[in-house]
């Protein structure tokens, strides 16, 4: 009994999580489409280097370079177990006049190998797009709220103060770093070529004459026609599978910086502070009607973690090759290497959608800042002090008494922090209470937050973005 979709598995990467853009990147059409490219570019280079193809069979192959008959290539497979022999000879169907040139002097992993190194940089334009909107995003809520002071944590206890909009230059470093590795992987990558067999390249010596020459002119013409510098100098017969290895370790790098913000905004969330978009129809909890829960910046952790682990794979696989080649890399590499893109396709549209929209709950933030900054206020505290003749250590221990006092009547008792009127009512200090307040100021202890947020804009992100930021990206979430 056939099976419909509802009685199949179907990966959520597809249904629920990445985007129509980088689905299309990884699939049938985009793979055979690029397939016939490169079978048209070999076989245009074959021609300007004398071999005997002529420009009506070039011409038949371009006018079926899209239409891929898709049935007769699955239905050969069935017979022959050759994917890429399947679509030779679907594509000579379309082709009569080209049929006995198509794939001359190729090996399989001429198209296959190819295509997946095209499908690297395509996939890799997509997540550079993606993740310069982010920063771009994070650019304009970080100048936003530069000298807004809000509590710094270590050890998640609250430590000094920073502001709003500096913790959010933590978030967009750590991108950016991504961002500019991302690029050099971009610029390094180089096409596999047609290497033969084994990388000997034998079968072109045979079909040139010996004429080594034309060779590397065949590749540089294949290269420039699919858009790349050049090609790998030696191989086997496959592309290093370090090179999976290298731009799944970005992925991994992105996703990790992503999860940071996301980890960052779900505590900032349960403290009232910030908040994720929340739709006007969204439930929280099936049970809490009020819930209001970060959902989206949970998502962006799950599947960070996925695209992490997901990275061991091409790294172990590139490990594991046998000389020239062996194909226990296929299998693995056709879902991790896809998933990984997918994966962080999806991280980065939650990723824009959050900071398009991310709630900031001014009040909150201050309620919290002067709640705290009593204790973090003491240093000041007793410096005044000191300059009006106290002695700083036995100070020190003072306020080291009262601190914990006050500490233990805010979490033990009836919730006020005295500790003010502690230091006021106490003549070691020689200070009115008036005088304490007057140290009580949220932007005395920002430090340089807003000097660091406009520097690191104008020195670090503005050239990346103008670098490149080429589009701006709205993300549309699927749920």
């Amino acid at each position: 009994m056939a099976q419909n979709s509802r009685e199949k598995y179907v990966s959520p990467l597809s249904t629920r999580y990445a985007s129509d853009e980088m689905q299309f990147v990884f699939s049938d059409t985009f793979k055979f489409r690029t397939w016939r490219r490169l079978w048209i570019s070999l076989a245009k280079a074959e021609q300007a280097l004398g071999l005997p193809i002529t420009d009506e069979q070039i011409a038949q192959m371009e006018a079926h370079r899209d239409d891929v008959n898709f049935e007769v290539a699955e239905a050969r497979e069935k017979e022959v177990r050759h994917d890429v022999m399947s679509h030779v000879y679907a594509f000579g169907q379309q082709c009569p006049l080209a049929e006995p040139i198509i794939h001359l002097g190729a090996t399989s992993c001429y198209v296959g190998d190819n295509t997946d190194v095209i499908v690297l940089r395509e996939a890799s334009r997509i997540v550079m797009k993606k993740a310069t909107q982010v920063l771009a995003n994070l650019k304009d809520f970080a100048l936003r709220y530069k000298s807004m002071p809000a509590l710094a944590y270590t050890h998640l206890q609250p430590a000094q103060l920073t502001t709003v909009g500096k913790r959010a230059t933590l978030w967009m470093y750590e991108l950016s770093m991504d961002v500019e590795e991302l690029a050099h992987r971009m610029d390094s990558l180089l096409l596999l070529g047609s290497k033969g067999t084994t990388g000997t390249q034998a079968s072109f010596m045979e079909l040139f004459g010996g004429d080594e020459s034309k060779i590397r002119e065949m590749e540089a013409r294949i290269a420039k026609d699919m858009g790349f510098s050049g090609v790998v100098p030696v191989s086997g017969q496959t592309y290093s599978r370090k090179v999976d290895a290298y731009f799944l370790a970005v992925l991994s790098g992105i996703a990790q910086s992503a999860y940071k913000f996301a980890n960052d905004l779900r505590l900032l969330q349960s403290f009232e502070e910030m908040e994720e978009p929340f739709e006007s129809k969204q439930i929280g909890s099936s049970a809490m009607p009020y819930k209001r829960n970060p959902m989206r910046s949970e998502r962006i952790c799950a599947l960070a973690r996925y695209v992490t682990v997901d990275s061991l794979n091409p790294a172990l696989t590139a490990s594991t090759q046998w000389f020239e080649r062996t194909l226990d890399d296929s299998a693995n590499k056709r879902i991790s290497v896809a998933e990984a893109f997918l994966a962080t396709d999806a991280i980065l549209n939650l990723y824009i959608n959050i900071t398009q929209g991310l709630v900031v709950y001014d009040r909150v933030v201050e309620r919290r800042v002067m709640e705290k900054l009593p204790f973090m206020a003491t240093e000041n505290v007793m410096m005044q002090a000191v300059k009006r003749g106290g002695d700083r250590q036995q100070l020190h221990e003072k306020l080291r008494v009262h601190s914990h006092a006050a500490a233990y009547r805010v979490k033990a008792g009836d919730g006020v922090n005295d500790l003010v009127d502690r230091m006021a009512g106490d003549p070691a200090f020689g200070l009115t209470k008036e005088e304490i307040l007057n140290e009580l100021k949220p932007s005395l202890y920002i430090g340089r937050c807003p000097s660091q947020v406009e520097e690191f804009v104008a020195q670090v992100i503005d050239p990346l973005l103008k670098k490149y930021h080429t589009e701006d990206v709205t993300a549309t979430l699927h749920v």
